[in-house]
Formats: C-alpha cells, sequence, structure tokens
C-alpha cells in the first residue's frame, strides 16, 4: 500500500498534490493532542470560542482567490463557480457562530419549589470529521464549525481528491490562534480512518460520502457506543405541477441537475412533470441544456466542468447507455460538446425521456450531468414516483400552490422539502435525510445537538 497520497486533477490527469500519509505514532499522538486540549477547550468560555472561529472565517474568506482556484484544480469544477463556495462556507460558518449561544445555552425546565434543575449541553471529546471532494468545504464546516463551537476538539481527515482543503482549515484556524491541538487535520489511508474510528479517543465521528462509506463508517464503529453523523447518497427529485412558472421551473431544475457536473448529493437527478405542461417543460430544458459550453474548468468561457475522474464518467455514460437500450430517448446530441470523450472525465450533459423506474437512470444515483424526465396524471402518482426510491435527502416542488405544497410535502420521503427552488442548504434548517441518504443532522440549533450530550442538573435547594 502506498503512504502517499497523490491528488490527480482531472484537468489534465496530472498530479496536482502530493502528500505523506501520517502513520500510526502520527495518528496516536495527534489524537492525544486533541484529548489533551479539548479537556482545556471545553472551559474556555463561548463568548472567546466564538470570537476565535469569527477571526478563522475572517482569514478563510481572505483567501477566497487562492482557494477558489484550487478547488478548481482539485476537483474540476469552474473556476467562475468555485468562489460561491467559499460564499456559502462563510455564511453557515457565521450563522452556526451567531446561534450557538441560544443552541447551546442551558435548557430550563418547570419550576420546582426547593429544587434548581436544567439541562446542560456537554461536549462530547473528539469530533472526527470525514470530508468528501464535490463541497469539500461545504461539507465539512457544517460539522467542524459547531463541533469546536460547542467544545469538542476536531481531527479532519479530507477526501485524497482534495487535500489542500483540509490544509486550508488547519492555516485559518491557526491565524486565527486557536489553541494548539484543538483542530487538526491529517492525511490518512482509509485503513488509518477505520482504525481511528474504532479508536476509544473518538467520541463521535461525521462522515458525508457514499452509502458503502457509510456502511464501513458503522462497522468501523459498532463495537463503541458513539454516535456517527451520516450523509449518504441522493436520488432527489423534483415534480413539476402544471401551475408552476415554466422558464422559472426550467431554469432552477436544470441549474439544480448540471451544476458542480451533476455532482451533489442534493441535485436534481429525475424530474417528474405534470402531462399539461410536460413538453413545454421538455423542450425548455433540453433547449437549455445544450447551452452548456463544456471544456477546461480554468477557463472562462466554461460552465461544465470534467467529472472528478474517468471512472465516474464512465459509470454515468453506462447509466444513459443502458436506459436508451431499453427505450429512452436521449435529447442532447453530445457531439455538440467537443471535449466529451469516453476513457477521460469530460462528459456532456444529458437529458432523457421515456424513461421509467426499471431503468438505472432512474433508481440508481448518477451523481453526474444527467436528468431523466417522466409524465405525470397527478400529484398522487408524483408522490408515488418521488417516494419509489432507495434515498431521501432532499425533493423539490414547482407550483405557485402553498397549499398544495405543504400537503403534498407532508407525503414525500424526504429530509429536506423545497418549493420552487432546490440544491441549497439553508443553516437556520436541520440538513438531514431519511433511507440510505443517511442520519443524524447537522446545521440549525438542532445540529448541535448531535455534537454535544445531555447532561442533567437536579439540584436539591431546601433541606
Amino acid at each position: 500500500m502506498s503512504d502517499t497520497l497523490k491528488c490527480i486533477s482531472p484537468i489534465d490527469g496530472s498530479v496536482f498534490v502530493e502528500r505523506p500519509l501520517a502513520g500510526g505514532t502520527a495518528i496516536e499522538a495527534a489524537l492525544a493532542r486533541a484529548c489533551e486540549a479539548q479537556a482545556a477547550w471545553r472551559h474556555t468560555p463561548l463568548a472567546q470560542r466564538q470570537a476565535l472561529l469569527t477571526k478563522a472565517v475572517d482569514a478563510f474568506v481572505a483567501k477566497k482567490p487562492e482557494i477558489s482556484e484550487e478547488i478548481t484544480r482539485q476537483m474540476g469544477r469552474p473556476l467562475a463557480y468555485a468562489p460561491f463556495e467559499v460564499a456559502g462556507f462563510e455564511e453557515r460558518a457565521r450563522h452556526m457562530i451567531a446561534i450557538a449561544p441560544e443552541a447551546l445555552g442551558d435548557i430550563a425546565v418547570e419550576p420546582k419549589a426547593g429544587f434548581t434543575r436544567f439541562i446542560r449541553r456537554d461536549p462530547l471529546g473528539v469530533v472526527f470529521v470525514v470530508a468528501p471532494w464535490n463541497y469539500p468545504f461545504l461539507t465539512a464546516v457544517n460539522s467542524v464549525v459547531p463541533a469546536l463551537l460547542a467544545g469538542n476538539a476536531v481531527m479532519l481527515k479530507h477526501s485524497h481528491q482534495t487535500p489542500l482543503c483540509a490544509e486550508r482549515f488547519a492555516e485559518a484556524f491557526a491565524a486565527a490562534g486557536l489553541p494548539e491541538g484543538v483542530f487538526q487535520a491529517l492525511h490518512m489511508s482509509h485503513d488509518a480512518t477505520a482504525k481511528l474510528i474504532a479508536h476509544d479517543g473518538v467520541d463521535f465521528v461525521s462522515f458525508t460520502g457514499s452509502v458503502p462509506g457509510g456502511h464501513a463508517v458503522q462497522e468501523a464503529a459498532a463495537q463503541r457506543f458513539i454516535g456517527a453523523g451520516l450523509e449518504l447518497g441522493g436520488k432527489d427529485p423534483a415534480y413539476v405541477r402544471a401551475d408552476a412558472k415554466l422558464d422559472h421551473a426550467i431554469e432552477n431544475v436544470v441549474d439544480g441537475a448540471f451544476f458542480n457536473s451533476g455532482q451533489s448529493c442534493c441535485g436534481i437527478e429525475r424530474a417528474y412533470v405534470d402531462a399539461k405542461v410536460y413538453d413545454e417543460f421538455v423542450e425548455g430544458t433540453a433547449t437549455l441544456v445544450r447551452k452548456y459550453v463544456l471544456g477546461n474548468p480554468m477557463e472562462a468561457g466554461t460552465t461544465l466542468g470534467p467529472m472528478v475522474r474517468a471512472s465516474a464518467a464512465e459509470f454515468v455514460r453506462g447509466q444513459i447507455s443502458d436506459a436508451a437500450a431499453a427505450g429512452a430517448k436521449t435529447l442532447v446530441d453530445p457531439k455538440g460538446f467537443p471535449a466529451d470523450a469516453a476513457g477521460t472525465p469530460y462528459l456532456a450533459p444529458q437529458v432523457l425521456v421515456d424513461v421509467d423506474h426499471s431503468m438505472r437512470i432512474m433508481k440508481e444515483e448518477s451523481f453526474g450531468p444527467a436528468l431523466g424526465i417522466m409524465k405525470v396524471g397527478s400529484d398522487e402518482e408524483a408522490i408515488r414516483l418521488m417516494n419509489d426510491s432507495d434515498f431521501g435527502l432532499t425533493a423539490s416542488i414547482w407550483t405557485t400552490d402553498e397549499e398544495a405544497a405543504l400537503s403534498i410535502g407532508d407525503r414525500v420521503e424526504t429530509g429536506t422539502w423545497f418549493m420552487n427552488r432546490c440544491d441549497y442548504l439553508d443553516p437556520a434548517l436541520a440538513w438531514t435525510g431519511v433511507k440510505d441518504s443517511g442520519r443524524g443532522c447537522s446545521l440549525s440549533r438542532i445540529g448541535y445537538e448531535q455534537l454535544t450530550r445531555p447532561k442533567s442538573f437536579h439540584l436539591r435547594t431546601a433541606i
């Protein structure tokens, strides 16, 4: 097994970053530092923790141009869009900092004569965050910042595709003056990661990644009574009703499906459209998708970059090919995208119709620039099809009828229900999934609950 991490840029297949992987001794030492640092950090006043993390966010945002370029070179997102991730990081971090006093404050209970009673939120200890490459900062910030605010120490293991993102976290925290050992980033192998999860010194694991990865995390932690937050895959649906503002729906469903080359756990991967507006929706969607420019993400005119690696693109090509062989119709000619080439990460976007749920493209997570569209005749049919999935991260409805949106949303099996928008995490709302999309919750005041444990104080004052 190699003891070196190599980040292969999807732009041109070159080695962009190379780092040594931490060995067992280094990992044990880092964990010991985290445990020692956390013992003091938990008693640091919350206002001081807020001030330090605010400084860290300021330091991070000041590096936006450099960070944006690194995102693009590591995972292929067009440079024109990469700065939005820095902005999203800032939005989420500042929100979680702002709500920390209320979210972490003591919980009062009804008064009782002769007693003082309340519930306090204690930090867990050491939180181990395992982050993915597709949104390398937006996924990690959901756990890293609130975990630190709650008084935990954090160890971060980032994807081998985005190692510089872990280092940017460490750089920002160091610039802010965070005490040594409170936050540490380590480049680790999968085997070392599993061993650390199983280690007695780790008190919680926050994992974002694939369903198989989630099972591996659970297996590694199975012999210990620790919590694990699992944000896993998605096959998120959109339902376009007959009363939708169609131009708005087309523009935003397309963006939700193809932004970041479709490499988003909460991106739209399947659409159900009322028969009354189906033809118009399909025509508008295909027309808009044909306008994407696939190419080098460092170039200003590129609106669709490569997928993260050639194997990921081949997986989606296989889904499209299988669907076409089963009777689906593809509406976008790959010849209109000269950069598209088999065996490379460059994949043309695709829209498919005449699809059904017997096809992989409508059931299996694609994580790529492909969208299947089905015609439906009623809300009931749309609900049934949206729920016919192993996943349940987000779902969206496109309508002008808020009452209908609420009623339908109550029946859809999902963690987040959108109306007239998609593919966005509001930091004031709980980020969670159902079924194979995982368990646990991040963001919002509820997100602090899995990063702390309740401790009840029952004081008898009248004797």
